[in-house]
């Protein structure tokens, strides 16, 4: 007799799932649900892998025979697990109406495309659940649906905007707020330059001082050096003349 706190933890499939009752050779002991990945165990009792390792970590003993059991010594049973994958089963949506029945391999490929299936509306913002064949009805009446512009002019349009979309009139208006912004970065690159020209214009007038600053400079001091030389020439006088009388 399995264990009821574990047996709570299912880890096999629920037999309601299945179109015809499964074998009982294919019920886990352990959960009671039919068989999901099955491993054998040295004793030769089958478990659903998930139960019997939930169970190994309470107590290293088989849940039918109470023989120890090695948790490195269970055998994953591949082929008892595709027979099980071949076995038909009804859809998880019956209740709401999808009477469609698949193989258990096939059960992910079916509810990524069941219409019955419950799906979030993918809008941003919208918080409805709905069947996946309501989408479309949905989508026409969500307020929080959005799409690109279909013609490729770039718009998100919604339902409130579709209608008075207009995509000559979007670019011409997205043209000439691009035209005003290049004429105003053109305005103050001319504005910049006009400055940089007139610093570069002050700063000309500046050095030009300067130079003739130099330039007097250097004039004045090669006067002053004539005229000193001159003086000493003066002073000396001619040699061999004498002034007295």
């Amino acid at each position: 007799m399995a264990d009821p706190e574990v047996s709570t933890q299912s880890g096999g499939y629920d037999v309601e799932l299945f179109v015809d009752t499964p074998d009982y050779d294919l019920i886990c002991t352990i959960c009671q649900w039919v068989l999901r990945c099955p491993v054998r165990a040295k004793c030769h009792h089958i478990f659903c892998k998930k139960c019997i390792l939930q169970w190994l970590k309470r107590q290293e003993t088989c849940p039918c025979c109470r023989k120890p059991v090695n948790p490195s010594l269970i055998y994953v049973m591949f082929k008892l697990s595709k027979s099980i994958g071949r076995m038909k089963i009804k859809c998880k949506n019956e209740i709401r109406g999808c009477l469609e029945t698949f193989p258990l391999s096939e059960q992910y490929c079916h509810s990524m495309s069941c219409l019955y299936e419950l799906i979030p509306c993918p809008y941003q913002g919208c918080r409805a659940q709905l069947l996946r064949r309501d989408l479309d009805t949905h989508a026409r009446h969500c307020e929080h649906w959005r799409q690109p512009c279909h013609m490729g002019c770039g718009a998100i349009l919604s339902h409130r905007t579709q209608a008075q979309h207009n995509c000559y009139k979007l670019l011409r208006q997205e043209y000439e707020a691009r035209q005003r912004n290049h004429r105003a970065i053109a305005t103050a690159l001319q504005r910049k330059m006009r400055k940089m020209q007139g610093t570069m214009a002050h700063m000309k007038r500046q050095i030009g001082l300067i130079c003739e600053s130099l330039q007097v400079m250097d004039d004045l001091h090669e006067v002053e050096e004539e005229d000193l030389g001159e003086s000493s020439g003066s002073s000396s006088g001619p040699p061999g003349i004498n002034n007295s009388n």
